[in-house]
């Protein structure tokens, strides 16, 4: 689920062009604030498209776990009914057929930590993706309403721009906390 892209460029240059043809000196910092939040929001959405790539992996791997896990299991299950058909006729299982069942019991056992394992570190990935992408959304809304104040010529707008880019910088700081 990676972050979708919203074309700013237009918008920040207008807000340039706008910068350079305007009397009002509060537009020059709309212009720069708008780079700086547009600069930020790529970094961060670079960041949301790592995270969410290396939570897929490791998802991959731990799928790769438990299927090796269930096929340690099919193998420990077929030795045991060869070892209960043998008990069923009479005759005891041999001592390499029971401690090779213990071996399939520990290897599951081993198997199903390290596959759990990589579930977890999968899903932290998945929720700094999810912080980021929404990271990603502030700033480029925070652009957007700055642009606003630029074409409505009320610095109101810009501060309400601003204050996105300010949660877009907060969860962009909670991802890596």
């Amino acid at each position: 689920m990676e972050a979708p892209e919203v074309p700013l460029e237009n918008t920040q240059d207008h807000i340039k062009e706008h910068a350079r043809e305007s009397a009002e000196k509060w537009v020059l910092g709309v212009a720069l604030s708008t780079a700086i939040l547009a600069a930020i929001a790529a970094i961060a959405s670079l960041l949301a498209g790592q995270h969410i790539n290396e939570g897929l992996i490791s998802q991959i791997k731990a799928s790769d776990k438990w299927a090796y896990y269930q096929a340690k299991g099919i193998k420990a299950g077929v030795l045991d009914s060869k070892m209960e058909l043998l008990k069923a006729g009479g005759r005891e299982p041999a001592a390499a057929d029971v401690e090779k069942a213990a071996k399939y019991a520990r290897e599951q056992e081993d198997l199903s930590t390290e596959a759990q394992k990589l579930e977890q570190e999968s899903a932290g990935h998945l929720e700094r993706h999810e912080k980021l992408a929404s990271s990603v959304t502030l700033f480029q809304i925070g652009i957007a309403i700055s642009a606003i104040a630029v074409l409505t010529e009320r610095r109101f707008f810009w501060f309400v721009g601003l204050a996105f880019g300010c949660g877009g910088l907060i969860f962009l700081l909670l991802a890596y906390r």
